[in-house]
């Protein structure tokens, strides 16, 4: 008798591509993605589109999320040293040709404008995961100082536009791939103390806005129309939200539009300002829950790459969320970085979403690897 191969329904074939996502995970990210686009709402009702615009990036990282989540991370660990390099040529690239725009040569003209830096924030780490799984010999002091150098090219390139924040996201991003490698506390103190024994050499090599920055950190008055306007209508903001805020639609901060950025890099004190206390501390459960549900899918993941990539992965997201807050609330300088999954922006956005979904990757085929 005739043996015809059972034919599966359209359904049934389909299903592995709708499965990929860590519910877990995905939930948190939606009580942000709904944070976001309630705050928005009212941070940006005198800017005509932002919100639709937003809902634009939203939809546009969850399909960079969901592709990036089909891929298993043997392919992810194959890619590594293509992307590295690929991102690297292209940083070349901008410090020879790039286009110069409001004193930074950070952009390449491909059609449109591009930011390349942006790529090694995930390109970085992933390299790195690539090379402690592949090459390095775990604990010697030669592939930590390898690893170090491969961090160095792309961070030194990168502050050279100059674009420090994104420089400083690239360069941590890299360090804890490196931290989680096993880097001892004994080096970590020594790196501290050289750092702190180097800062006057660093302070004369910066640029005058960077020297700017930290000095308005340290006293916005000192230029209250100006370098300072910023962190003190922002943190006037914060304060006068209170413990219960003054309601949504209902800061005068934010909708007399005295906070600058207020949709992009300060769109956490809009929030602060009409959910005071009490919705920061629900902000802060969330994101506490996003870093856990990392943390949890590395301490989980099959093999070394794959844990130091979602450590890093995840920690990079702490660093978004801890170096915004705190530049919000006046006690970082003002860098540039937007609140994850709630700051208004395509790149970021896409970025973030490419890190959830390696983290969504990860988990799903360590499952199958179970199973």
């Amino acid at each position: 008798m005739a043996y015809y191969p059972e034919r599966r329904s359209l359904s049934r074939r389909l299903k592995p591509y709708f499965t990929v996502f860590d519910w877990p995970l995905a939930m948190v990210l939606f009580m942000l993605l709904t944070t976001s686009v309630i705050t928005m709402s009212s941070a940006g009702a005198e800017f005509p589109g932002r919100v639709e615009a937003q809902m634009r990036n939203f939809l546009l990282a969850f399909v960079v999320m969901w592709l990036a989540a089909l891929v298993p991370p043997q392919t992810l660990m194959r890619l590594a040293v293509p992307v590295y390099t690929f991102g690297v040529t292209l940083l070349i690239a901008v410090a020879a040709f790039g286009i110069i725009k409001k004193g930074a040569r950070r952009w390449l003209h491909v059609g449109v404008d591009i930011q390349p830096s942006e790529i090694m924030k995930i390109a970085t780490p992933l390299m790195l995961a690539w090379y402690f799984q592949n090459r390095a010999k775990i604990g010697s002091w030669k592939s930590f100082a390898v690893a170090a150098v491969l961090l160095v090219v792309p961070f030194a390139l990168i502050a050279k536009q100059p674009d420090l924040g994104t420089a400083l996201l690239v360069g941590a991003s890299g360090f804890y791939v490196i931290f989680l490698a096993g880097l001892s506390w004994k080096v970590l103190i020594g790196l501290a103390v050289g750092g702190a024994a180097c800062l006057p050499v660093a302070w004369s090599m910066m640029h005058d806005y960077q020297r700017e920055r930290i000095m308005t950190l340290i006293d916005p008055t000192s230029d209250p129309l100006g370098k300072g306007f910023h962190i003190i209508q922002s943190t006037i903001a914060i304060g006068s939200g209170g413990v219960m805020g003054k309601g949504y639609g209902k800061g005068t901060q934010g909708q007399l539009e005295f906070v600058p950025e207020q949709t992009t890099d300060f769109l956490f004190s809009v929030y602060s300002e009409e959910f005071g206390l009490v919705g920061n501390l629900f902000l802060l459960v969330i994101y506490l829950l996003l870093i856990g549900r990392g943390m949890m899918i590395a301490a989980n993941a099959p093999n070394l790459f794959s844990r130091l990539l979602a450590g890093a992965i995840t920690m990079i997201f702490f660093t978004y969320a801890f170096v915004n807050m705190g530049m919000v609330s006046g006690i970082l300088p003002v860098v540039g970085v937007p609140l994850p999954f709630m700051s208004y922006g395509g790149t970021a956005f896409i970025t973030l979403g490419l890190g959830a979904g390696i983290l969504m990757s990860i988990q799903r085929h360590r499952k199958l690897v179970q199973t």
